[in-house]
């Protein structure tokens, strides 16, 4: 895994791959789902779309050591994200139940492990935002990421499959920043997981469609930075 982010890129794990990485159960993992059924509305999707539902919170791990910081909003530059970037998002916190559950220790830490050995860095100071999203296809189509292809201004951006349950889609596209190579590829397993070197590649997700009367995508994404998490200049 280590070996293929640097010779790569990314990495894609299988559930089970991600349960020896992370050194837990994967019943553990597989235990969280509920807590992505009761996400609020994502009140910020410049479409007007109705689709997506989330919770945002941030962490800092400094070695061993995993701390939660107050809540803040969710920023990003528009050089990164040509569509919401430039706002302060202010999604609702994650639950204590999600943020307390003993492998949400475990993510954070290998997460930012991964990060020191794979980008070959001293730093063990990292700062991640964490992010639960429900897609649904309640109106129809439901879209992953609506800013399109993009990078996201950090070190290492992980995507887990929570949950997939009557879709059809949601490819994932990644692509070399600056060659020309990619790859596309479905993730389906849930706790299957793509890791992305983000000064390197550029990714997106296709949107999903009903595969029969309703369906969702869940997935948590945590995204790792070295210097700080991205601040509004102008705040």
């Amino acid at each position: 895994m280590t070996q293929q982010l640097r010779d790569r890129g990314y990495a894609v794990l299988q559930p089970h791959d991600t349960a020896v990485w992370l050194g837990c159960d994967l019943a553990d993992l597989q235990a969280l789902a509920s807590d992505w059924a009761d996400l609020p509305p994502d009140d910020f999707l410049k479409d007007g779309g109705r689709y997506r539902r989330r919770r945002h919170s941030c962490f800092i791990v400094d070695g061993s050591a995993v701390s939660q910081t107050p809540h803040r909003a969710h920023w990003q530059p528009v050089e990164y994200n040509a569509l919401h970037g430039g706002m302060q998002r202010w999604f609702a916190p994650m639950r204590d139940a999600t943020v307390q559950a003993p492998v949400r220790g475990r993510l954070m830490r290998a997460l930012g492990g991964l990060a020191q050995q794979a980008l070959a860095t001293r730093s063990e100071t990292w700062f991640i935002e964490a992010h639960q999203f429900r897609i649904d296809t309640e109106g129809g189509i439901g879209r992953p990421t609506p800013e399109g292809a993009h990078r996201d201004g950090v070190d290492l951006v992980a995507v887990f499959l929570v949950d997939r349950e009557g879709v059809k889609g949601g490819e994932t596209r990644i692509f070399e920043a600056t060659g020309p190579n990619g790859q596309r590829f479905t993730l389906s397993e849930p706790w299957s997981v793509m890791l992305l070197d983000d000064a390197r590649m550029i990714h997106e997700t296709t949107p999903i469609q009903p595969d029969g009367e309703h369906g969702w995508r869940d997935t948590l994404v945590l995204t790792c930075r070295r210097d700080g998490f991205l601040e509004d200049a102008g705040q």
